[in-house]
């Protein structure tokens, strides 16, 4: 098979997670403007963004290649969260969020260049936050991580002591369902082991 498997994301979790599941992708993030997309619908929007990343990068390749673009928003209550722009934007949301339940949402699109084809699919994941004090918030606000990460929370780093409970996929959580991806790429026609490292 040996067709190349990349990433059209700079996110280091998301490189992470691929790397811990055997893959060996090369990553190439997209320069996607993400303000042309317009949707208070965050399933709709993830799905937009994840797409619209996948195929620029898909538009850069040669030769046959599988294109694989995410993007994360966290939904609660009825608002539309995306990384903070500043420290004051993330304590204000951790103040909202604390002792609430989320949904981190996670858009998928995959393109496969060899069969001409692509899939888009969203995951959706329960995040119980843990009622922090103003103390807690401001020690992990203070924190590079929190500023990094949609939601302002990064489940597998210091964030994770924040949050109570997760209900749905964990992966999906830290920027990247494996379990959908699996399937995914059985839509395809491939299976898991066809990328991974020999």
């Amino acid at each position: 098979m040996g067709y190349p498997f990349i990433l059209a994301s700079a996110s280091p979790a998301r490189y992470q997670l691929l790397k811990q599941a055997g893959f060996d992708p090369i990553v190439q993030p997209s320069q996607f403007d993400e303000s042309q997309i317009t949707t208070t619908d965050p399933e709709t929007l993830v799905r937009a963004l994840a797409l619209g990343k996948a195929e620029m990068v898909a538009k850069q390749q040669q030769s046959p290649a599988l294109v694989l673009g995410c993007d994360s928003v966290l939904a609660l209550g009825g608002e539309i969260y995306g990384k903070p722009k500043t420290v004051e934007d993330a304590i204000a949301r951790w103040q909202t969020m604390r002792g609430k339940t989320g949904q981190l949402l996670t858009g998928h699109a995959l393109i496969d260049l060899h069969q001409q084809t692509q899939l888009i699919r969203a995951q959706s994941t329960a995040v119980d936050f843990a009622p922090l004090s103003d103390q807690e918030i401001q020690a992990y606000t203070n924190t590079a991580e929190a500023l990094q990460c949609a939601g302002c929370f990064a489940l597998d780093g210091r964030g994770g002591l924040f949050i109570d409970q997760i209900r749905g996929c964990h992966s999906n959580v830290i920027g990247l369902s494996l379990p959908l991806l699996r399937q995914m790429l059985g839509e395809l026609g491939y299976e898991v082991m066809d990328f991974w490292q020999q």
